[in-house]
């Protein structure tokens, strides 16, 4: 039975508590009525890291959105298009509204969701990331990046563990493989293409090969999947890496 099915199926046997527990109670409502409690997940175990990226996804999300002093049509629209995308079900559909308008709330309280969310993820560092890459991406979503957006991001990063130059790089891989995805010109596509691998235009063929193969890890599916990535969240995973492979394609084919 995968994470969700666990959670209003009654045989999801642990209650986070804290505030992403808060959080789940607030969303679920009434989902969680007549749950039997199964066998307790301990702090690690893959069904219960999956609950918690959801939660904390969707909740900062929105909290991002609203960062601004307001939330944009692109920032809903990219949310749905999320949602779209994991293919979710009616239900998992509304929880992620819920709380992604937890997340929007005056007083949400986004240090101590991250320091759970820290815990819950020990040791799993590429699925922080990959947290951090689409969290990012929402606060891009309307083509700007306030001053404000910007300090609360870098805020974000560095509560789960990132320096500013470390963060700084990851949004500048975001923002390569947003170019490389609507660029038109061979020229802007190949700057793009270096920019998604975090590599330079001049690096030797080791290097790029090397730079391709590290981002190809960090983002595999289905090492994510295993680290805590909910299952639905697949294909945000998938599109990435077919970005990087067709990105290192591209420069290979520009050099032969």
């Amino acid at each position: 039975m995968s994470w969700w099915g666990k959670v209003v199926g009654g045989t999801f046997g642990f209650m986070l508590g804290g505030p992403l527990g808060a959080l789940m109670g607030a969303s679920l409502g009434n989902y969680f009525d007549g749950a039997k409690r199964g066998p307790a997940l301990g702090l690690g175990d893959t069904e219960r890291v999956q609950s918690v990226f959801f939660t904390t996804t969707f909740a900062l999300m929105g909290y991002i959105a609203k960062s601004d002093g307001k939330v944009t049509a692109d920032e809903i629209a990219l949310t749905e298009q999320v949602i779209r995308q994991m293919h979710l079900g009616s239900v998992q559909r509304k929880v992620a509204i819920k709380l992604f308008n937890e997340g929007k709330k005056d007083g949400f309280p986004v240090r101590e969701v991250l320091a759970q969310f820290k815990r819950e993820c020990y040791r799993r560092r590429n699925l922080i990331q990959m947290f951090l890459e689409i969290i990012t991406a929402t606060a891009f979503a309307d083509g700007r990046l306030v001053s404000r957006e910007q300090k609360i991001l870098e805020g974000i990063a560095a509560d789960l563990g990132y320096s500013k130059a470390d963060y700084a790089q990851l949004r500048s891989r975001l923002s390569g493989q947003a170019h490389f995805a609507s660029d038109k010109s061979i020229e802007d596509k190949l700057e793009a293409a270096y920019t998604l691998l975090s590599c330079k235009p001049g690096v030797g063929a080791a290097e790029l090969k090397k730079a391709y193969r590290r981002q190809m890890n960090q983002h595999h599916p289905d090492k994510l999947v295993a680290k805590g990535l909910p299952e639905e969240m697949i294909v945000l995973a998938t599109r990435k890496t077919q970005d990087i492979k067709a990105a290192y394609e591209l420069i290979k084919l520009h050099r032969d």
